[in-house]
């Protein structure tokens, strides 16, 4: 049972109950689409009329529309309900270590445009960018956005609503959410990106996972990133610092330093930096010379090159090490892995299996290692869903 946080406890008045009820009927809506009102006051025990009530609101506020007629059980047919995805609801901001992706959604959680530019190591510049790119995309829209999600691959103060360091940059206290609720009059939310795609597999990633209460998003790009989910929340911690895994200590020599500067860390080892440097070696090329990414590693990979496959099965190994003690210490129903090494999956999936099958000790329960089905870009599917499961949730 959890304990109430009485810091942060409002007693229920009429108007909460109207907004879970809207959310309940939102829900089913979206996840049982095509339904009529009639089976979600079956399956909600909510009165028909209540529900034909909250089904105009959503409909008035371009959520929900009608679709149709759907099977007969004897009297009329009754009219079919779907959410109502034509235009977009969300902007969404990734900046990543190289590039930025700025892209906006339909509620239903369907990427519609996109725009890619480099991230300068100038934090001006980068917002200067960010905020040319979010007024140009949002002047092409003609439905109402709801907000802008941003990801970044550093510290956040979610509830604050402002980023305190990213390192890759050596960046602290950015304006980014700032100077872009500014510049555009919108909401803007933030957060860091592994937790945003830890939100955003909860919401639009596969069924098996949509089920799964308790699991953990490990994001591996140019750093390692974890997302923790309980009990369908994504958890933080303290001034939003939870998941910082890619500093445990794994072992010593990694082939790159990790972000912190430390060469026995997880990321250090596991990291797409680390698979680029393991291939550019195994070539007889100098890493500090040869610019490489871990897609143009894993295009490689695709391609039978057997020193990208071996730097890949090499890092996958790595990879392991981690998420074995992620297992024993969380005991999560599943481990969600994302970014660009997804691509090579059945390349990988048996070195990480073995190890982490080795790793988790016998009679300890071990957890589902799925590979994520965002797409080849999960940050920026985060960084929209930042807005759009505010939609679906209780935190509007």
């Amino acid at each position: 049972m959890r304990r109430i946080d009485l810091r942060k406890a409002h007693p229920a008045r009429a108007n909460t109950i109207r907004d879970i009820n809207r959310q309940i009927v939102l829900n089913y809506v979206r996840e049982r689409w095509p339904i009529s009102r009639a089976e979600i006051a079956r399956e909600t025990a909510l009165q028909r009329s209540t529900v034909s009530i909250i089904v105009e609101q959503l409909q008035s506020d371009g959520l929900v529309e009608e679709v149709g007629a759907g099977e007969s059980t004897g009297g009329r047919r009754p009219t079919m309900l779907r959410l109502r995805a034509d235009g977009a609801k969300a902007i969404g901001v990734d900046v990543g270590p190289t590039l930025t992706h700025v892209g906006t959604s339909d509620l239903a959680g369907r990427l519609l445009e996109q725009e890619t530019f480099e991230t300068s190591n100038n934090v001006d510049e980068t917002i200067d960018k960010i905020v040319a790119s979010v007024i140009r995309i949002a002047a092409k829209e003609n439905s109402p956005v709801e907000g802008i999600g941003i990801s970044v691959p550093g510290l956040v103060n979610q509830e604050g609503g402002s980023a305190l360091y990213i390192p890759h940059f050596r960046w602290r206290d950015p304006a980014i959410a700032e100077r872009l609720s500014a510049a555009t009059g919108l909401p803007v939310v933030i957060d860091n990106d592994a937790n945003a795609a830890a939100l955003a597999e909860l919401w639009f990633g596969r069924p098996e996972v949509q089920r799964v209460r308790d699991f953990i998003m490990v994001l591996v790009e140019e750093g390692v990133g974890t997302g923790i989910v309980f009990d369908g929340t994504i958890y933080r911690g303290e001034h939003g610092a939870a998941g910082e895994f890619g500093h445990m200590i794994i072992g010593q020599d990694s082939p790159v330093p990790c972000s912190c500067g430390n060469f026995d860390c997880w990321e250090a080892f596991s990291s797409g930096r680390a698979a680029v440097v393991r291939y550019l070696r195994l070539n007889s090329q100098d890493p500090l010379v040869t610019k490489m990414s871990l897609d143009d590693v894993v295009d490689r990979a695709l391609a039978h090159d057997p020193h990208a496959e071996a730097a890949l099965i090499e890092t996958a190994h790595y990879l392991g090490i981690g998420i074995s003690n992620l297992i024993v210490g969380f005991s999560p129903e599943a481990v969600v892995v994302g970014g660009p090494i997804t691509r090579v999956w059945p390349l990988i999936s048996e070195a990480l299996n073995q190890t982490i099958e080795r790793s988790v000790r016998r009679g300890l329960p071990s957890a589902a290692i799925i590979p994520s089905t965002l797409g080849e870009q999960p940050t920026l599917m985060g960084a929209l869903s930042l807005i759009l499961t505010r939609m679906f949730s209780s935190e509007r």
